[in-house]
Parts: C-alpha cells; sequence; structure tokens
C-alpha cells in the first residue's frame, strides 16, 4: 500500500530554502537546540558518532560538536549545505548501525511516511543508540487555524486545507514501539510567541519555512478579503488585554534506544517474587463483588 502524499516534499525544500536565503526566523529552533542540550546532559555516556537528521539550520550539529560528548557529527541537511550530506528524512542514505546517537528537530512533522522514517533511523542507530526528536505538535498554530477556518466558511462556504495536521502525542509513543525503539519516551512543551498583528506571525512562518505546503492545497491565490477578515477574527478572539496575540507552538519531544540486551525489560506476567501489597506495606483487603 503507498503512503499517502500529505506534503509536497520538493516545496517543502524550496520554502526553507527561500526562508534560508531570506534569514531564517530561528527563535523557536534555539528554543528547541537548548532544550536538545539539557535533555542530553541527563545521558551519562559519550556518542563517538552522531547524526543530525533535517534540522533546518546546522544549529543542532553545532551544538552537539561544542558539547565535548560526542567525537563526530553527520548532518543530513534537507537543502544543499557546505560540509553535509544532502538528503532527505525519509530516504536515509546510510548503511545499518552507523551512529551512536540521532537527533532531528523541527523536520519530521512534515514527512509524508513517519512510521517509515522512523524505522530507518532506529535501524542507522547502533545497539543500544539513543534517538531523540522534537517536532511540532496538533496545537501548533491553532489560534491561526481557527481564525482561518472561520474566515474561509463566512467568505467563501467552505475551507481548504492551509495549515498542516500536526501529529498527536498519543500516537507518537506507539509509533517509536511500532518503529522497534526500546524504552520510548514523549512529552510536549508549548511555547507561546507573542505578535503585534497577525501579519507577522505570518512573516515568522515565511522565515521558517513553514507556509502551506500541503500536497492538496488549493492552488489559487489566497483572497485578500478572506485574509483580512482572518486577521479580524485572530485579534477579535484571541487578543490578550493588552492587544497583542498569543501564537501556540506544541513542541513534542521524542526518544527511544535501538535494542540491546543490557537495557530492562518488562518482567514476564507471573513472574513477580513480591505481591504489590507486601512490597507498599499494607494490608490486602479484597475486593467486593460488582453489581451489572
Amino acid at each position: 500500500m503507498s503512503t499517502p502524499l500529505v506534503f509536497d516534499r520538493p516545496l517543502v525544500r524550496r520554502r526553507l530554502q527561500r526562508a534560508l536565503q531570506s534569514g531564517y526566523a530561528d527563535f523557536l529552533l534555539m528554543r528547541v537546540v537548548e532544550d536538545l542540550e539539557e535533555r542530553l546532559s541527563a545521558v551519562l555516556r559519550t556518542f563517538p558518532q552522531a547524526l543530525d537528521i533535517g534540522t533546518p539550520t546546522p544549529a543542532a550539529a553545532e551544538a552537539l560538536s561544542r558539547s565535548r560528548r560526542v567525537e563526530t557529527v553527520l548532518r543530513l541537511s534537507p537543502v544543499p549545505e557546505e560540509g553535509s550530506v544532502f538528503g532527505d528524512e525519509e530516504h536515509l542514505p546510510f548503511s545499518g548501525e552507523r551512529f551512536d546517537l540521532a537527533v532531528s528537530l523541527l523536520s519530521l512533522q512534515s514527512v509524508n511516511d513517519l512510521p517509515g522514517a522512523l524505522v530507518q533511523i532506529r535501524r542507522a542507530l547502533k545497539p543500544d543508540g539513543l534517538f531523540v526528536a522534537a517536532l511540532l505538535g496538533g496545537a501548533t498554530l491553532t489560534e491561526l487555524r481557527q481564525a482561518f477556518t472561520q474566515a474561509e466558511v463566512e467568505l467563501e462556504g467552505g475551507v481548504s486545507p492551509r495549515v498542516a495536521p500536526f501529529a498527536d502525542v498519543r500516537d507518537l509513543g506507539g509509533l517509536l514501539q511500532r518503529a522497534g525503539f526500546s524504552l520510548p519516551v514523549t512529552d510536549t512543551e508549548v511555547v507561546r510567541v507573542r505578535y503585534g498583528d497577525p501579519f507577522a506571525l505570518m512573516r515568522d512562518l515565511r522565515r521558517m519555512g513553514f507556509t502551506n505546503a500541503l500536497h492538496d492545497r488549493r492552488k489559487t491565490p489566497l483572497r485578500r478579503a478572506t485574509l483580512l477578515r482572518a486577521a479580524e477574527i485572530y485579534a477579535e478572539r484571541f487578543a490578550d488585554p493588552d492587544g497583542r496575540l498569543p501564537a501556540t507552538f506544541e513542541i513534542v519531544w521524542l526518544s527511544g534506544w535501538a535494542p540491546h540486551e543490557s537495557q530492562q525489560k518488562p518482567l514476564r506476567p507471573g513472574s513477580a517474587k513480591m505481591r504489590l501489597a507486601d512490597a507498599l506495606g499494607v494490608t490486602e483487603t479484597p475486593a467486593e463483588p460488582r453489581e451489572k
């Protein structure tokens, strides 16, 4: 069965290339890079070979190099870039079990086959290798999406796909398990950025390469009246008391380990050596029967 084409991948890369050439808005990425450094600081080991998968700029690779816990960093860049391997996150050009660490920041939310990409990443890791990623989650740009939806219903009688369907954190843990990762962990962080008007937000989205690259997007230009009405709705519904407008970015963090015999494994059912009541130091009370 073929993978549904949600994103126009060549367009995703062109939009990012344009953003990089015009001055990339890196405030969100740098926040995530700082969080990555903090998360890795809690892992008490070194990583001889690390891979950066598709992070929009070299910021993550540079942070890994500065950490002194990574000997060599190889970067898979989504656009041509000096000193990096140009490639696609959905088609990793690496042999299996090569890397001790793989990271990806603000990139995997725009792949069409996320389960397949995760399987390739797990295969690229050595046994007991670590994968850490951050991608945009389902609450991202909820204000903008609601404003455009209402404006299009009012003025055009329907809704066209404009903002990407971001992944839900509840699904991502299951995807890590399906991809073969051990000890999968997911968590979220909400970052709210405030703007003077919705157009400043839209300019930042363009400068991050986050404008509409959906495969089934409407090909005709956005009507000016719809754009202005969406801006009005945004201000009416979401403005803070001081008049500034919040924009939500939900960052979903994923981590998992390539399987290794040294890792903790759950006990087989019935193999426990102690009752839970004894472990907790409490008296066990039989449950009363429930009536239906």
